[in-house]
């Protein structure tokens, strides 16, 4: 009875978080970056988000400059990258460090700052899991058929082709860098995007509030990717995964922790799961394909008597 009633709350929270899996998923899939910016700039957009509610903003003026803001932090990993030659991934990690001091500062060196649910119509709010499951569909929606729409343009599609192939499409006249720098931006808004929502929905943003967000998308991606795949492997239907991933990720964690789990112990978990969903397709890969391949007549053994 406890699991049900926390399941609302699980279904909510696992779509906020499912955008965040949809930024992580064009800078890790569509970039094929590895881009660990994204621990500080769901919290960017967060304490933006928390902080202009705060000062009087406006709900959407909040939300907009919170996604503004973490543009602005993948661009500052993309010119890392692309102009001073660092290393994707350190680049990732040297945001992330600057992000840190850049949070504090915009909440003011505190390490928590409260929305008023009372004084801002917030779109999401843990009080009423069925309006904010009903607002983050919606968000979602919207999100995807802008992306859908983006991505089959001309410039959505070098981008592509920049992480599939970034040599051809240097070849043939593509600007990886500027594209690069473009995706890292896009990735980075939509997780901060998710943390102004998350900000919202539970009232507070908090300066650790995106340690470990990594792990929460990759997450989000590897258990979504597995069931959407096997369905329609298209672009749309690999977004809609990644938030159903999101979904069974929150459920799963909800269900743990009423099991009795230590909360200490739940990052361990979120590692556990993306090890395991990384390690699954290599074993089958490794293990059963190979076997099959070396030994084939074991196959056409198996099935009993033939045909005289």
């Amino acid at each position: 009875m406890a699991f049900l009633n926390a399941l609302p709350g699980a279904i909510a929270e696992g779509l906020i978080w499912g955008l965040m899996g949809i930024g992580v998923y064009i800078s890790y899939k569509i970039l094929d970056i590895a881009d660990l910016t994204v621990d500080g700039s769901i919290c960017t957009g967060g304490c933006v988000c928390a902080v202009l509610l705060a000062g009087g903003f406006p709900v959407w003026a909040s939300v907009l400059l919170a996604l503004l803001a973490g543009a602005l932090a993948g661009v500052v990993t993309g010119l890392l990258h692309t102009a001073l030659g660092v290393p994707s991934i350190l680049s990732g990690i040297l945001t992330q460090l600057i992000l840190y001091s850049v949070n504090l500062c915009i909440l003011g060196g505190k390490s928590l700052v409260a929305v008023d649910p009372r004084a801002n119509s917030l779109w999401v709010n843990m009080s009423n899991n069925p309006s904010s499951i009903l607002t983050m569909v919606i968000i979602a929606a919207v999100l995807i058929i802008c992306l859908w729409l983006f991505f089959y343009t001309e410039v959505g599609l070098t981008l592509k082709s920049t992480g599939d192939n970034p040599d051809m499409s240097r070849a043939q006249g593509v600007n990886v860098k500027l594209n690069k720098v473009v995706g890292l931006a896009i990735a980075n808004g939509i997780v901060a995007l998710s943390g102004a929502l998350l900000a919202q929905y539970k009232g507070s943003a908090n300066i650790n509030d995106g340690r470990g967000a990594i792990v929460i998308g990759l997450a989000a991606i590897f258990i979504g990717l597995s069931v959407s795949m096997k369905i329609k492997p298209n672009f749309v239907v690999s977004l809609i995964g990644v938030l159903f991933g999101s979904i069974v990720y929150y459920i799963i964690y909800n269900f743990v922790i009423l099991l009795g789990l230590k909360t200490d112990y739940l990052k361990m978990l979120s590692a556990i799961i993306v090890a395991i969903f990384l390690a699954v397709p290599y074993l089958k890969s490794e293990y059963f394909t190979k076997r099959k391949s070396l030994h084939p007549e074991e196959g056409k053994n198996a099935g009993g008597g033939g045909h005289v």
